[in-house]
This record gives structure tokens, sequence and C-alpha cells, in this order.
């Protein structure tokens, strides 16, 4: 009974979603690092109207095929944000693969499991376990979907921004069973207004309490500040946000930047005035589409072919 109700409701969570296509589970057989409890997880309405999904245990890719004709072999996996408590679901997952689409990249909506010590033995890896095992995944199934396999990127928003920068600057330690000839490493980022830095003065608190804890030691804290992880091998990065961001402040977004500049990683960004967080696709604020600012840096460095 309790797997046929876990069924319903994913069932139901994918139905809200327009145009979702195959969803698959990310993991074929055990889930690593998991806990073996009932699926509790639940999808529900924002006040603005937006599908949150919540408690998210099992975890899974919906894969967003484009048409034939437009489909160009570049990649991108979709990482939705929701303060690594809930997944927003639509605005910064399906809508998102529907504009990649669009552009003739096939799009991954990663529906990742949320940190909790109930469903998990280590909550703190994870998200970015799933992470790697999508882009993994991916890379592992690119001739069925037609992917180059040089060409697979990240999308990631708020805390989804801090899984993607963590998956971007982490990607040298696999915190799953990959082997060692396995690429977990994205071609390319995007990060829209991104959880970037753990640091007191500036981390997104509720995003860093529920990864790791609300004491975390200074190590920790480290660990998972991303600005001070990137290498020269961090991936090509395009950085979007708006100054009057009062929920993740507009510092993570140049902290990251500076990382990437003194590096030498080739990227570049687009700095709102106003709009605040959490806008999705369009910032109401203003007539630019930050998509297609990304549309363009992807053609211009080659993802886009």
């Amino acid at each position: 009974m309790k797997k046929l109700l876990s069924l319903s409701v994913t069932l139901i969570c994918f139905s809200l979603i327009p145009y979702a296509q195959t969803v698959i589970p990310l993991y074929p057989d055990s889930i690593p690092n998991s806990k073996q409890v009932p699926d509790e997880e639940k999808a529900d309405t924002s006040v603005s109207g937006r599908i949150m999904i919540g408690k998210i245990s099992r975890p899974t890719l919906t894969v967003y095929l484009p048409p034939k004709e437009k489909a160009n072999g570049a990649a991108v996996i979709v990482i939705p944000g929701g303060g690594y408590r809930m997944v927003a679901a639509v605005h910064e997952g399906s809508d998102v693969a529907k504009r990649f689409n669009d552009m003739g990249v096939t799009a991954f909506v990663l529906k990742y499991r949320l940190p909790s010590d109930v469903t998990m033995v280590n909550k703190e890896i994870g998200p970015i376990q799933d992470a790697q095992r999508a882009i993994q995944l991916v890379r592992d199934r690119a001739k069925e979907w037609e992917i180059d396999k040089s060409r697979v990127g990240i999308i990631g928003f708020s805390a989804g921004g801090h899984l993607a920068s963590t998956a971007g600057t982490h990607f040298n330690h696999a915190y799953i069973d990959a082997g060692k000839k396995v690429n977990l490493r994205p071609d390319f980022m995007v990060l829209v207004y991104p959880v970037i830095s753990f640091a007191d003065s500036i981390c997104h608190m509720g995003s860093r309490d529920n990864l790791i804890g609300k004491n975390p030691s200074p190590e920790k804290k480290e660990e998972y500040s991303n600005e001070l992880q990137v290498t020269k091998k961090t991936p090509p990065t395009y950085l979007v946000h708006a100054e009057d961001d009062s929920t993740v402040k507009v510092q993570n977004m140049l902290l990251f930047a500076t990382a990437l500049q003194k590096n030498k990683v080739p990227f570049d960004f687009y700095l709102y005035e106003k709009g605040g967080h959490g806008f999705g696709l369009t910032n109401k604020t203003s007539e630019v589409k930050w998509m297609d600012l990304v549309q363009e840096w992807m053609t211009k460095s080659g993802w886009v072919k």
C-alpha cells in the first residue's frame, strides 16, 4: 500500500508539470547513502501558485527532448531551487527545460534528494551525489538521447545554484561509486541567483542550515563555500542575479565571478538592477530576457552548434 501511495504522489507531482516527458529513477537499484524509510514526498502549491515538492527521498530525472529537427547534441541538467527544503518544480524546472528545448538542447530536470537525517546516513552529500549521478547517467546514455558527451552542462537556481556550483567545483571527488574513468565534470554552468558562499556574513542561512546543520564547523563552511573551491578547471560559467535580491545576496554571485576571473576561467554575467529573488525565466522589472543572453553565450562558446 505504501508503494502505491508513493507512486501516486510521484505521478501527481509530475502530472502537474506541463510537457513533462519521460521520468526515470536516478538509480536503477539501491539509492546510495539512503535509509530504508517510507516515501513521504509531497507536492504543494505556494501562495504565488508555484508547485513546490518536499520531502524528496527518491530522486529522478525528467527527460525533455527537443524536436528532432532542432536537436543540436547539447544537453543541460536543470536543478531547481528551494533552500534545500523544497524543489521549485515548474518555474525553475520544467519551464526552463522547455526553453532549452526551443534552443535544440536536450534538458533533464533533476528532482534531487532533500537533506534529511531521517532519509539519509549523511544528509550533506545526498544532493551532490544526485547531481553527480545525473551527469554520469546523461553521459552513459548519450547515444540513446543523441547527445555529445563533451557538451553536457548544468544550470541551477538559488540553492539549486549552490548544488550546481558544487558539482562544478567538487568534481574531482566522486561522492558516488562511479569508477576512476568516469567524467563527473559539467562542461559548462549557468547559475541563476545562486547560493554560493556559506560564510556567516552573506550566506542564505536556510540553505546552509538544511544542508550542513545549524552549527557547522569552520571547515564545513569553507568546504561548501564554492567561491573558495574554484580552480582553473572549473567549467565556463554564466551568472545571473539581481542587485536588490534580499534573499540571496548578490555578493554570492560577485564572489564567484571574482574567483573565476582570478583563475582565468571564461565567464559572463547579467546583473539586473531590480527583480528580487526567484523570478525564474522572467524578471518582470526588465525587458531583458536572461535566457536569450545565455543562448547567445552558449552559441558563442560552442556549446550550441
